[in-house]
């Protein structure tokens, strides 16, 4: 059962963002009560700033009460003041893998869905909608993904390099798992802050083959079912992807 408050807890999310899908189920995790706000693709950035302060263009935010709190990290950080138990960070190993996964893998989520999109303007819609954009909403998809692209700084030399280092990425993911760290009896910080991410790379044809299969897979599906929005393999040139056993 939720867990009322005094001051009013408010999530202000994008529908596809994974750190926003972590917050969600740290919310859910604490059993604290909140109103959550989905936000507009786009016009977000200007809300986002808005409310969080200048700079802070990205989801998630937590507002509490009048409080802004920005980023995933940061919000996780604050509900375990608001609400110790269960705890998100019951060791100091479980904080230093949330730093990875926020610095280190987070942001291939975004690179990598966005760079599909790229070359698949018409998944768009499937991934909005249920179906493929029709020639004249590709027009309007290719803008939008032209502005992602130069927001997030990604470059086709960029995804080549995530690209290429993915295996170790997951090879990494899952030595934290065999060592305690991360798949326990409930999510700690850094499961849903790695997990929330493998969900989105389970959702790409061209890189699901280097997640699946083992241990990532299962932490990414254990806590993050639902989620299964795809885009179908092919987007990527083949020479930029990795053998899945390099990650072996």
């Amino acid at each position: 059962m939720a867990t009322p408050m005094s001051e009013k807890l408010t999530l202000h999310v994008l529908r596809f963002s994974h750190p926003s899908r972590a917050a969600v189920r740290a919310l859910e995790l604490k059993g604290l009560d909140y109103e959550l706000v989905e936000l507009a693709p786009g016009p977000h950035n200007e809300t986002m700033e808005e409310l969080y302060g200048e700079g802070n263009r990205t989801v998630p935010g937590l507002l509490v009460g009048e409080e802004p709190v920005h980023g995933s990290r940061a919000i996780f950080e604050r509900l375990e003041q608001l609400q110790p138990d269960p705890p998100l960070y019951p060791t100091e190993a479980v904080r230093e893998a949330d730093r990875w996964g926020d610095a280190e893998l987070q942001p291939l989520g975004r690179h990598l869905a966005w760079g599909a999109l790229h070359f698949r303007p018409e998944l768009l819609g499937a991934l909005l909608t249920g179906e493929p954009l029709d020639p004249a909403g590709t027009d309007h998809a290719i803008r939008f993904i032209r502005g992602a692209w130069r927001y997030h700084g990604i470059s086709c030399a960029l995804i080549a390099d995530d690209l290429a280092g993915l295996p170790a990425k997951i090879r990494h993911v899952e030595d934290l798992i065999e060592r305690g760290v991360l798949d326990g009896e409930q999510p700690n910080a850094a499961d849903l802050q790695i997990a929330s991410t493998l969900r989105v790379l389970l959702n790409i044809g061209d890189v699901s083959p280097l997640v699946e299969g083992g241990a990532a897979e299962r932490l990414a599906r254990r806590w993050f079912e639902g989620y299964e929005a795809s885009m179908p393999a092919g987007a990527f040139p083949a020479a930029w992807i990795p053998s899945p056993t390099a990650r072996e």
